[in-house]
């Protein structure tokens, strides 16, 4: 039986030296507005109907699960572009496919509201499925509240972080959503790639060696800010520009670092897997000691069908902060994949207020 490495799960701030402002978050729903921004709007023709819909108090595999049971229809059948916060009052869409008979558009609505207990924005068909990453990204307007401090001092402090971010960007860390508050996700992934550990749901299963390959990417993300070299280009790194999506090898550094230092492009970090495009030169030294200090190789995740990807290693939103009566409010909008609590925990500098 493998022995369990060290889970470390501690992140370092890329605002490090600057003072939080404390507080919390999630106090209420209203207090986490998050509002899906699509990639394409729905034609409305084809058999699978797009619902926009608005939920409180609701994860997004519970509302997935209840449409599927409304209309009668496989699980599988019922798609969507991300997963929202339960805690949270969130807007997204999903796609429910009719394969005979299709209700009209707003007899669906009128179901779904009376039965799932949601506010249904709009329904439109289109010809194909809703699928994970079918967004370009999300929008927050989120309230800091049980702030000890006063507005005018926890305002002044959230600016002079936002002007360090504005500079720096911010660590694409995974939030502790998907390694689980206490490494519970984390564990489970790893004992799941050491064949220790055998569950027969395959969508748990999937979410679980997720769970895990996002942890392997978070502890490669803070070395690299532990190391310095958040701020900088590695020889062999994979970089990818914000504006087309576009990657490539940094082989000639001093052309690539000013466009970097420009947010044109930013290196990207590694989601391991048995296909992951791996990176060269000194980057691979780096991305491949990571791999070996958790004791995983190729061939487990190749056994899981956990096939990797790359994932942009710096994010790099607008953020607004303003006063409220009831505490301090951020809105910034993140591409997809990114997840809000990694902005705010730069601000908060409280970690264990999401335990």
């Amino acid at each position: 039986m493998a022995v369990l490495p060290e889970i470390d799960l501690s992140l370092p701030y890329i605002s490090e030296g600057l003072e939080g402002v404390g507080g919390e978050i999630k106090q209420q729903p209203e207090h986490f507005v998050v509002e899906e921004i699509p990639s394409y709007n729905p034609s409305g023709h084809g058999d699978h109907l797009y619902v926009n819909l608005t939920k409180k108090n609701l994860n997004t595999r519970d509302v997935q699960l209840k449409l599927a049971k409304l209309f009668n229809v496989k699980p599988e059948y019922v798609g969507k572009a991300g997963l929202k916060d339960k805690r949270s009052l969130s807007t997204q869409s999903f796609s429910i496919l009719f394969e005979r008979e299709k209700p009209a558009a707003s007899d669906a609505s009128e179901i779904i509201e009376t039965h799932v207990g949601v506010k249904v924005n709009w329904a439109k068909y289109h010809d194909n499925k809703l699928r994970t990453g079918h967004l370009r990204g999300n929008g927050f307007d989120i309230l800091v509240t049980g702030l000890e401090l006063g507005l005018e001092e926890a305002v002044s402090r959230a600016e002079a972080i936002r002007r360090r971010l504005d500079k720096t960007g911010i660590p694409n860390y995974y939030g502790y959503q998907r390694t689980g508050e206490e490494g519970e996700n984390t564990v489970a992934g790893w004992q799941l790639l050491q064949g220790e550990k055998r569950i027969r749901n395959r969508w748990l299963r999937r979410y679980l060696v997720s769970c895990y390959q996002s942890y392997l990417c978070n502890r490669y993300m803070a070395k690299r800010v532990e190391r310095g070299l958040f701020h900088t280009l590695l020889h062999g790194d994979i970089a990818k520009k914000y504006d087309t999506g576009g990657m490539f090898w940094v082989e000639d550094l001093e052309a690539e670092q000013p466009r970097y230092v420009n947010k044109e492009i930013t290196f990207t970090a590694p989601i391991y897997g048995y296909k992951m495009k791996t990176s060269r030169h000194e980057a691979h030294e780096l991305e491949k000691n990571v791999l070996k200090d958790a004791g995983i190789t190729d061939e487990q995740f190749r056994e899981l069908r956990a096939k990797g990807t790359r994932r942009p290693g710096r994010l790099v939103p607008r953020i607004t902060i303003s006063a409220s009566n009831d505490g301090l409010r951020l809105r910034f909008q993140l591409p997809k994949g990114g997840f809000a609590t990694t902005v705010l925990r730069e601000f908060m500098k409280n970690d264990s207020q999401y335990d």
